[in-house]
This record gives structure tokens, C-alpha cells and sequence, in this order.
């Protein structure tokens, strides 16, 4: 594992294929107009100029939480900065800085080997490091908020480096402000992590503690290693691999609601999947509510929901991103008819021009 950050590297800008069909984990067909690879950080000051002359550009790591269109207008930028970097070391926690190019499981996997601990929870989530703030990425018990010290970025209008505290993201619910009218603002360059070395287990998600891999263990004999492959085993097991099924994971988020309005709909389906919040609001399981209006394993052309999942959408090879719109679309008219509830779209939908 690499332990720097700043990678010296050409100033020159690398041109990236156009056709992004395959850097997108959904595998939606995908023409660029213009593609360019960030590698090194030497390469800023030239990708600054080109940003402020192309004030429409967009952002792609990995493709793990995007819908892109069949023709992409915009300047792409595809950030491959690499390198991991142990900031600050204390008796009771380190502050790592990650680039935003690396791998996001490669570094919790990592960072759980080598004894730093509060991200065993986000395991196999796909995507890049750089990509995790602007999702602010979660998943059983745990958000990234939680564990993110600040975010380092290229602020495009003033053609400088900031670093911007977990405070100034204004981090939501699977939401920031790099993900809102914000985001053309901002390239992530590397992200700083606060994590602890002593071991404290997050085993709050129901499925996560019921897992196989616990039921022997007395409380003192759990591991984060051990946490995180029993992560690992149930994603692998409840999500379909996008390398086989094309697939962004969870296609919807999880609607919040009022308490008043969940016991509303508990009266009427006393089935309904739902977990408390600390507010008081109450945040339905999007995948049951799909589920019981008989979307799961539903198919429509070249897309489709997930026979195990109902949360997930897919491609079956050579949809366009109109296609999987209007299925998400009817799938939310549908669960809005019975419940009530709107389901917002997860994944950043990126517009054509």
C-alpha cells in the first residue's frame, strides 16, 4: 500500500476512451463528447482551466452510483489519483488521507487489517474513495459521515485547494453539498478519515447481527475482521455482482417518514418494514414497499428488477438510461398510489447536455 499521497506524475492531461459503456457499473450505454483522465496533481492547474471554460463538466470515478445518458455532453472527467497517506498518529485514533482514486472496499479492507476501525460496516460497497462523500455512502448502522474528518478539493471558480470539514459538506441522507447545486464547484481530490484503534462493533442492523458468523461468538471474540466479511457475505449474497448483472445497488432511497404517518400505514399493512429514528421519523424499507406492489423480479425490454433484491434494478445487456428512467419511474408512481410515499432515485442521474 502506497503511503503518498502527492504522486508526482506528467502535467499533461490523458485523454480517456468515449465510449463509457463499461465505466459504469450499470452498463447503460454511453458516448462521451470529450474524456480526460486526472492521474497526478501536477495536472490540476491545466484541468482548472479547461473546468472554467467547460462550466458543464461532470465527474465520474467508478460509475458505481451513476445513470448516465446515451450521449454525454458535458467534459468527463475520470479521477484516478492514487495513494493512501497516514497523516497523524495518537494513542487513540489516526487521520488517514485516501486519494480520491483509490478503490473505496481495497482501502476498508486495508484499513481493517492494518487495526484502524469504523469502517468495517461499508465493506463492498463499489465505487472510488472520492465518490463516498458525495453519496455520503451507508450501510448497515453505519454512514460515512461518521467516520470522515474533512474532504480536500479543487474549488473550480477560484482555481485553489480547500479543505472542507465534515461540518461544511452538509451531509444528508445518502446527500451533500457536493451532490446538490453545489457539486460543479468542487473536484475531490482525496478524503481524510478519523478512525480509532480501539474496536467498537456497530451490530444495530438486524440482518447484520443475525448473521451466521456471530452465533458462537461470545461479545468480547468479534472482530472487525470478522464484521466485515459477514458484511461482505450478505451483500454478496443479496446483490448482484455488476460485472455479471448490470446494476448501481439500492436504485431508491429509503423514504423517510413521520411517526404519525408510519403508524398510518401500519394500521393498513401490518407487514410494513420500517426502522425508528433518532429524530422520532421513521424510514421505510424502499425494497418492501417495491416488493409488495409485485415489482420484484419484474422485467421490462432490456431492464429489470431484481428477482432477490427488489431494491435493485438491472440491466440485462444494452439498455439505454431512458429505458431503466421510466421503469424507476413506474415503480415509483405505483409504491406513490398505494403508500402514499414518493420514492426519490438514489444513484446521480446525469442529464445529456
Amino acid at each position: 500500500m502506497s503511503n503518498r499521497l502527492q504522486q508526482k506524475g506528467t502535467q499533461t492531461l490523458v485523454p480517456g476512451p468515449s465510449d463509457l459503456t463499461s465505466f459504469n457499473t450499470l452498463g447503460l450505454a454511453c458516448q462521451a463528447d470529450q474524456v480526460v483522465v486526472l492521474q497526478a496533481h501536477e495536472q490540476l492547474p491545466e484541468l482548472g482551466r479547461q473546468l472554467l471554460q467547460n462550466t458543464d463538466f461532470f465527474i465520474l470515478g467508478a460509475g458505481s452510483n451513476v445513470v448516465l445518458p446515451s450521449q454525454l455532453a458535458p467534459l468527463v472527467v475520470r479521477v484516478a489519483l492514487k495513494g493512501i497517506d497516514l497523516i497523524e498518529e495518537h494513542s487513540e485514533h489516526v487521520l488517514v488521507a485516501v486519494a480520491a482514486g483509490e478503490n473505496w472496499h481495497d482501502w476498508v479492507a486495508s484499513a481493517t487489517a492494518r487495526g484502524w476501525f469504523g469502517l468495517e460496516n461499508l465493506g463492498l460497497i463499489p465505487g472510488t474513495v472520492g465518490a463516498a462523500p458525495v453519496q455520503n455512502i451507508g450501510a448497515y448502522g453505519v454512514e460515512l459521515c461518521e467516520r470522515l474528518h474533512s474532504v480536500r478539493a479543487w474549488q473550480v471558480a477560484e482555481q485553489k485547494f480547500v479543505t472542507l470539514s465534515r461540518e461544511q459538506c452538509g451531509f444528508g441522507y445518502r446527500d451533500s453539498v457536493f451532490k446538490r447545486a453545489e457539486r460543479g464547484q468542487w473536484l475531490i481530490v482525496s478524503v481524510q478519515f478519523a478512525l480509532p484503534k480501539a474496536w467498537q462493533p456497530v451490530l444495530t442492523y438486524p440482518e447484520l447481527k443475525k448473521h451466521a458468523a456471530f452465533a458462537k461468538l461470545a461479545a468480547h471474540e468479534v472482530s472487525a475482521q470478522i464484521v466485515l466479511d459477514a458484511v461482505c457475505d450478505i451483500r454478496r449474497r443479496k446483490l448482484p455482482d455488476p460485472s455479471v448483472l448490470g446494476n448501481a445497488g439500492s436504485f431508491f432511497k429509503n423514504p423517510l417518514v413521520s411517526s404519525a404517518q408510519y403508524q398510518a400505514l401500519r394500521a393498513r399493512f401490518a407487514e410494513l418494514v420500517a426502522y425508528p429514528q433518532a429524530d422520532g421519523g421513521v424510514k421505510l424499507a424502499a425494497g418492501w414497499l417495491i416488493e409488495h406492489c409485485g415489482f420484484k423480479g419484474y422485467r421490462a425490454g432490456a431492464v429489470g428488477v431484481h428477482a432477490q433484491q427488489a431494491l435493485v434494478l438491472v440491466n440485462y445487456g444494452g439498455a439505454q438510461a431512458t429505458e431503466l428512467l421510466a421503469l424507476a419511474e413506474k415503480i415509483a408512481q405505483t409504491v406513490e398510489q398505494t403508500f402514499g410515499v414518493r420514492l426519490e432515485i438514489e444513484p446521480v442521474v446525469v442529464a445529456s447536455g
